[in-house]
C-alpha cells in the first residue's frame, strides 16, 4: 500500500476564462492505495478538502464555494481506486494508469487518470494531471456577461508519500 503525505502535497487547479487563466489550490487530506501488482486489483481512496480551494481572489472564491462546488454541502472530492494498470517499477519511474471512482458534487463518476510515480527507498512520489468536466457533471457555470469561463478545469495533484508493508 501507498501512504500519502498531506504536508508534502498539493493538489492545484486551472481554469481558463475570457481574460485570464485562473489558478488554485485545495488541501489533499488523506490518501492510500493498496494494490496487488499481479492481478491490478485496487483499493483505498485519495481525499481532498473542497471548502480549502482557494484562487487568492475572495469574490471568486465566494463564488466558486457557494455556486460551483458548493463546498457546505459537498465538502469533500473522493476518488476510489479499482484497479492499476502498469508495471511499477521500484525502484524506479514507473507510468501507471489508476482506474476508478471520483465522487464530486455529490455524484460519481468513472475515471481513469495516469500517473508519473517515482519511488526508492520506501517512499514515492507522483504526479496526476486530468481534467475535469465539471459543468457536464452538473455543476454552475460561473460564466457572466462577456466573462466566459471554460466548461473544464485542470487538476494537477503532486503526491508524496510511503510504501506500508
Amino acid at each position: 500500500a501507498v501512504t500519502l503525505d498531506p504536508a508534502t502535497s498539493k493538489v492545484s487547479f486551472t481554469l481558463g476564462t475570457t481574460f485570464h487563466e485562473v489558478h488554485g489550490t485545495m488541501a489533499l487530506t488523506a490518501g492510500t492505495i493498496r494494490f496487488d501488482t499481479e492481478t491490478g486489483l485496487a483499493s483505498g481512496e485519495i481525499t481532498v478538502d473542497a471548502t480549502r480551494a482557494e484562487t487568492g481572489n475572495q469574490g471568486r472564491d465566494e463564488t466558486m464555494h457557494a455556486e460551483v462546488l458548493e463546498t457546505a454541502r459537498y465538502p469533500m472530492i473522493v476518488f476510489r481506486a479499482r484497479h492499476v494498470e502498469g508495471v511499477l517499477v521500484d525502484p524506479g519511474h514507473s507510468e501507471l494508469r489508476i482506474v476508478g471512482v471520483m465522487s464530486l458534487h455529490g455524484a460519481d463518476h468513472p475515471m481513469t487518470l495516469s500517473a508519473v510515480v517515482e519511488s526508492g527507498d520506501g517512499r514515492v512520489r507522483g504526479e496526476l494531471k486530468f481534467p475535469i468536466p465539471y459543468v457536464e457533471w452538473g455543476m454552475h457555470d460561473p460564466s457572466f456577461l462577456v466573462a466566459r469561463a471554460a466548461k473544464t478545469v485542470n487538476l494537477r495533484v503532486q503526491a508524496e508519500g510511503r510504501w506500508d508493508n
